[in-house]
């Protein structure tokens, strides 16, 4: 039988890439460390974190079995294997079953915008083809597939999939998802900013930003509400992270300019951790007036900030 899927804080993993945006596998095991010296709770490689769209097919199954190597069985993994046909995330999905994956992370089919029925019936080829759990990831901006409560209660019904990774500003769609399958379904809250609300909601984990770049503190915000049901401890905790996720995510909100999501990711990592390089263009690394901002919201998260 499968694992059951985790609960808690997920970090997405990053690739690491060196000047020349070759793959530069030798910073990873470092970073994996890291992670999990953190306290989170599983690791998702190749995610939206995982740049996997700069690579092909064979340097993704490279970085997932590295990821998993250094990993070494200690947390679940949950590896990401999207692609936009179905045959190759079958393909990708079959490879990470094989390497040792407890889960798979996918994104609906994107850019050519299939409909509802024909991206569910693509999660039902995948879960014909693997035994292990699927999360969809609910991303309607990067995908234009917006499944309804109702599309994903069945397919959970189906057993195409086990859990959701929520990325929607909403929150009411985590509270609709949870009831509308008795919390049977396991959904994480997938956008930094409904996290709070989510686990509050009873959401199952949270696979976002903040996770990825400061477990710890994530982990905090998730044992406060989730085990300890100490909101006023929680609201304290939040006070400290929203301004870090709102710099993060301030040019999606603006649907503008601002500091990219990634940019941040990568900055935040190499100030506070084993460095992970920069993003694969066209993202760019983090201004600098972004950069003097964030070192002092990480000192008030107690994380100590390389000169």
């Amino acid at each position: 039988m499968p694992k059951p899927l985790f609960r808690g804080v997920c970090a997405s993993t990053i690739t690491p890439f060196n000047s020349h945006g070759e793959l530069d596998l030798s910073l990873l095991p470092a970073h994996v460390d890291w992670i999990i010296s953190e306290g989170a709770n599983a690791i998702s490689p190749l995610g939206s974190s995982g740049e996997f769209p700069v690579m092909e097919i064979e340097d993704r199954k490279r970085v997932l079995e590295a990821a998993l190597e250094a990993n070494n069985g200690r947390v679940p993994v949950v590896a990401g294997t999207h692609a936009y046909s179905t045959q190759h995330t079958i393909e990708l999905s079959k490879h990470a079953e094989r390497a040792g994956a407890d889960s798979l992370l996918i994104v609906p089919p994107y850019y050519m915008a299939p409909t509802p029925s024909q991206a569910m019936t693509h999660y039902r080829r995948i879960a014909e083809a693997v035994s292990i759990p699927v999360v969809l990831y609910h991303n309607v901006p990067l995908t234009c597939v917006d499944f309804t409560t109702d599309h994903l209660a069945k397919l959970f019904e189906e057993k195409a999939i086990g859990g959701v990774k929520m990325s929607n500003p909403e929150p009411d769609r985590i509270c609709q998802l949870l009831q509308a399958t008795g919390g049977d379904l396991f959904v994480y809250a997938g956008l930094d900013t409904v996290a709070f609300e989510g686990l509050c909601h009873g959401a199952h984990g949270w696979i976002s930003g903040i996770p990825s770049m400061v477990p710890r503190a994530a982990q905090q915000l998730y044992t406060a509400i989730a085990i300890d049901g100490d909101l006023p401890a929680a609201r304290a905790i939040w006070k400290k992270l929203g301004p870090l996720m709102r710099i993060q995510f301030s040019s999606y909100l603006s649907k503008g300019e601002g500091a990219h999501w990634f940019s941040v990711m990568k900055a935040v990592l190499n100030m506070i951790g084993p460095p992970v390089g920069d993003p694969q263009p066209p993202i760019l690394p983090l201004q600098e007036n972004y950069r003097k901002e964030i070192s002092k919201m990480l000192a008030e998260l107690d994380y100590r900030v390389k000169s």
